[in-house]
């Protein structure tokens, strides 16, 4: 849907492309696979395009583990997948409200922070005891905040020249279906469902037990203006002389068993009164921020910050200012292993203290023992963990779950990135326990045939067949499009291990224990020589996806490789290959790089990971190529997701999406059920502006190093309160010609370096330095 806006904007934009653009462009097939129209192509000439911006039809407010998706209108239709969800239970299913049983118009609305919404609507025409009620004379507004529980406001004024009299009509349903359930559109009953009404507390209470689950939602008038219930309607009559208003409050307190989640008191004028409002502040005044010229860039930024703050789950027993990143909404507002600590490491210089919580969670939650049904193995991170009844009654694995081989290596990865950028060597005291578990399960578990590579299997009747971040049942596929079933050896996990080996030797020589890093050094250069012999393949100048379970190269054209230059596992003279075949058209879309080339049979813009383009696969891809040098090709990256996020509300960037060919008749299409906000999409930004401005912090030794090259599009870029260690800064960057100059207007400008971080000398013999990913 176009917005006004979008009508009223033009759009002078400099959509830039590499020289040798047509060249690639020339091949027919390419063409037809990824959907280009060449006429016009991408065509600068034409000024007045409008601009598309597209979203999901929803509106979508939450806090905490207590999420409320409805319709535009406000209201929730059953059966769909909307509701008000709280703990992984959808504790309302539907919510629909009338007049004289006439429904309502909407005119619009919207979510006016991620905690609170509100939506105005008209009457159409009432019929009443006392003549109609002609449309448009009545005034609706329905205003959510939720904290906890969700206070609503109902508000109604009368525009008319003569008084009216209806009945304002709210029909609920409770389903208090599993969340998993529900996106799988397959909802068992399994317990009881009783509804109280109790008139004297105009108090309406709904309570599901199942065995020793529960889960109950009270809903209680909050005004002078006294409500009934009958034949599943809670009704209020209204009177109302001509321009006045009506005004209650309905609060929804949502209980686990015997803990009580009480709704804000405050209606929504006062919403700036709660206490996550007061955190959001906090949050604005310490995370990173920037100025630039760059409109669109600014916004992409400061939405991205927004909806950090929306994904933050509280960590009880800390003070307000340690969270963990939820993944998404509304699907993931749980802890994930490897969401979670490639969120930290994207926010590692805006918000260090996800990461402290991160390692903390999912560090007290490492699997102690083995355990086929989640499968758990010793010193495993966990993949997911959830609350709602089938966990509970261990009908999914997901207590925690495990399936994950990637988050393991990637909490050392992340506790080395968190020390480098706080310089707080508690950090490495605290979990050095669950780092040295990390560690030995990846040589006892991890190998799982002791050929030196990772390789995953489940072992779970239930457990995931992909273990890696495409963990879709379909993700992996050989060249003809068929399947890889069995254990694989993705080429990423051997470049995350390596990262891990590598950056563990850094730590251990901080400790003092020389050995264990010389070791480690060791395996590392083992591992990166036999990688490089196994995965790599002259005919197709290009790493295989993986190993299948014959140890046959998987050869096929993926964006998993790319993360392989993010780990530094690639060489140098391999890595000029890596990067143009990642952008050769079948796999650059213009919007991003896709997940699967579209010269496969299996391609499919539309399906979940093959080839759809994830924010932030692409973010991690230009990391990498930053790291070998090829600071052109991220800069185009950067560009790529910058544009394609001013096509969606509020520039906020979803899980992923479809990307036909970049033109101008083309735009990105929201992938249907995507999370959004969705964390590491949000998370995205940041580390596309790492990828520019090439930081790498290095704390423990009071520096920070700089290797910035801005692109024309971006031709300043000023940081604000960036933290190394107890120091903080405030930088700007120009481009002045080709070269990107910056100066130190806060903090100690000693600490700052320029330093060239490509990693064109990489070789795992020599004492290796963490790239500048993180």
């Amino acid at each position: 849907m176009l917005s006004v806006e979008s009508f009223l904007a033009i759009i002078f934009e400099d959509l830039s492309l590499s020289n040798n653009l047509d060249e690639r462009r020339s091949d027919a097939k390419i063409e037809m696979r990824c959907g280009i129209n060449r006429s016009p192509a991408w065509d600068n000439s034409n000024p007045m395009s409008f601009q598309v911006q597209v979203g999901p039809p929803q509106i979508s407010i939450h806090q905490g583990h207590t999420v409320l998706i409805s319709e535009q209108d406000g209201q929730i239709h059953w059966p769909s997948e909307k509701g008000l969800y709280f703990l992984d239970t959808r504790v309302v299913s539907s919510w629909r409200i009338y007049a004289n049983g006439e429904a309502w118009e909407l005119l619009n609305g919207g979510a006016i922070t991620y905690y609170t919404s509100r939506i105005f609507l008209t009457n159409r025409s009432i019929l009443t005891e006392d003549g109609t009620i002609p449309q448009r004379e009545l005034g609706l507004s329905i205003s959510r905040s939720i904290s906890g529980g969700m206070h609503e406001d109902l508000d109604i004024h009368n525009n008319s020249m003569r008084p009216v009299k209806f009945q304002l009509e709210i029909v609920l349903r409770c389903d208090f279906a599993d969340i998993f359930e529900v996106k799988a559109g397959h909802i068992v009953r399994r317990g009881r469902i009783i509804t109280e009404w109790v008139e004297s507390r105009q108090q309406l209470r709904t309570v599901y037990r199942n065995g020793d689950f529960s889960r109950s939602v009270t809903i209680r008038t909050h005004s002078n203006k006294r409500g009934v219930y009958a034949n599943g309607r809670l009704s209020f009559e209204v009177g109302l002389p001509p321009g006045e208003a009506w005004h209650t409050c309905l609060l929804y307190t949502l209980e686990d068993g015997d803990k009580q989640y009480v709704p804000p008191r405050e209606c929504i004028g006062d919403s700036h009164k709660l206490h996550h409002a007061e955190t959001m502040a906090d949050w604005l005044r310490t995370v990173l921020k920037i100025r630039t010229s760059n409109q669109q860039f600014s916004g992409l930024y400061r939405q991205a910050l927004a909806d950090m703050a929306a994904l933050r789950l509280p960590i009880e027993g800390t003070d307000h200012k340690v969270f963990l990143p939820a993944a998404g909404l509304p699907w993931f507002v749980a802890p994930f292993g490897r969401d979670s600590l490639i969120v930290s490491l994207q926010n590692i210089l805006i918000y260090p203290e996800f990461a402290r919580g991160t390692l903390d969670i999912l560090g007290s939650l490492q699997a102690k023992e083995e355990d086929n049904y989640r499968d758990a193995e010793p010193g495993k991170i966990l993949h997911e963990l959830r609350y709602g009844e089938l966990a509970h009654f261990k009908l999914i694995p997901h207590t925690p779950y495990y399936g994950t081989a990637d988050a393991t290596p990637l909490y050392l990865i992340a506790l080395h990135a968190a020390w480098r950028a706080t310089g707080d060597p508690g950090l490495l005291e605290r979990h050095l326990k669950t780092a040295e578990a990390c560690l030995s399960w990846i040589d006892l578990y991890g190998d799982r045939d002791g050929d030196g590579f990772q390789e995953y299997q489940t072992r779970s009747p239930v457990g995931y067949e992909n273990m890696g971040w495409k963990d879709s049942g379909d993700s992996v596929v050989y060249p003809d499009g068929t399947l890889v079933k069995g254990p694989k050896a993705l080429c990423e996990l051997q470049g995350y291990v390596y990262d891990a080996w590598v950056r563990m030797a850094e730590i251990f020589d901080a400790l003092g224990e020389h050995e264990r890093a010389q070791a480690l050094r060791a395996k590392a250069t083992t591992l990166f020589n036999r990688f490089n012999e196994a995965f790599w393949d002259d005919n197709l100048g290009f790493y295989a996806y993986a190993l299948d379970g014959e140890k046959k190269k998987v050869l096929t054209v993926a964006s998993n490789a790319g993360h392989c230059l993010w780990s530094g596992i690639v060489t140098p003279d391999r890595a000029k290959k890596v990067v143009e075949r990642l952008m050769a058209p079948d796999m650059w879309s213009g919007w991003g790089i896709r997940t699967l080339s579209a010269l496969n049979p299996a391609f499919n813009p539309y399906n979940y990971q093959t080839g759809s383009v994830w924010p932030h696969d692409n973010s991690i891809i230009a990391m990498g190529f930053k790291s070998y040098g090829f600071a052109a090709e991220a800069a185009q990256i950067v560009n790529d997701i910058c544009e394609a996020a001013s096509h969606f509300l509020l520039k906020q960037l979803p899980e992923l999406y479809t990307a036909f060919e970049r033109n101008e008749m083309n735009f990105p299409v929201q992938y249907i059920g995507a999370n959004v906000p969705q964390a590491w999409a949000a998370g995205s930004a940041f580390m596309l502006m790492q990828a520019l401005l090439g930081f790498l912090p290095d704390a423990p030794h009071k520096k920070l190093y700089v290797d910035p090259l801005l692109p024309a599009w971006l031709p300043d870029l000023t940081v604000q309160d960036l933290r190394i260690g107890k120091h903080k800064f405030d930088i700007h960057f120009r481009r002045e010609g080709e070269r990107t100059e910056f100066e130190v207007l806060k903090g100690d400008a000693k600490m700052v370096e320029r330093c060239s971080l490509g990693l064109q000398m990489v070789q795992p013999s020599r004492s290796p330095q963490p790239n500048l990913a993180q």
